[in-house]
């Protein structure tokens, strides 16, 4: 998989938006620690943006910035053939390269870049609010390797939105059973109640993600 199949398989950006929400809400009350999380999402990113981020504690990592100009999409593969750290410094051709002016601001981002101002990133997409489509560059791929933008290891969750894909997820990765009728919930934006969270983890209260919760804007009960 690469962003050329990715960008035909994302759902539009408030789909999308709504999915990293559930994402990050789930893994808040999974994991306590914020360290240790997998997905995050932020509404007060900067003044009319939020973002997603995924960090895989090896290197891999994407962040989706959602402005009034639609979704930007940067993701890095820290092993990827692409990477401008084997590519001399610079982003593979054709990643960056069309990134429509609504956007630049962030690919030059401080947080996406680094120490000398080179984007750090090997696969890269956006989808203005005018778009019916997601977009990406007009990349030659490398042939030698099955996945040679990180894609595949990147965004499985974004491609495959069924709550069974999360709990396969989270079951591997913080080791412990998942709940999957939860997890529907969650990816249904259900507004949480202690009974939804404890059937997640029984150690963590509803007062206790009260600023996760407000951070990630997910829905609250009236």
């Amino acid at each position: 998989m690469t962003v050329y199949d990715v960008a035909r398989r994302l759902p539009a950006v408030a789909d999308l938006r709504d999915l990293c929400r559930s994402l990050a809400m789930l893994d808040a009350i999974l994991s306590p620690d914020w360290e240790s999380r997998y997905y995050s999402f932020g509404t007060a990113w900067a003044d009319g943006e939020e973002t997603a981020s995924m960090r895989d504690g090896s290197g891999d990592e994407y962040s989706i910035v959602f402005s009034a100009a639609g979704a930007y999409v940067r993701g890095f593969s820290h092993e990827s053939p692409m990477s401008p750290y084997v590519h001399d410094g610079e982003p593979w051709p054709g990643v960056i390269d069309g990134v429509p002016d609504a956007f630049k601001p962030f690919v030059e981002e401080a947080a996406f870049t680094d120490e000398d101002g080179v984007p750090v990133v090997t696969a890269c997409l956006w989808r203005e609010t005018t778009d019916e489509q997601w977009h990406h560059g007009t990349i030659d791929f490398p042939s030698d390797h099955t996945d040679p933008d990180g894609a595949t290891g990147l965004f499985p969750l974004l491609v495959d939105r069924s709550p069974e894909a999360y709990q396969r997820f989270a079951e591997d990765y913080y080791e412990v059973a998942v709940d999957l009728e939860a997890v529907s919930d969650l990816y249904a934006l259900r507004p949480l109640n202690q009974e939804l969270v404890s059937s997640l983890n029984a150690e963590v209260t509803l007062a206790d993600l009260a600023q996760d919760i407000a951070e990630i804007g997910y829905p609250q009960a009236h």
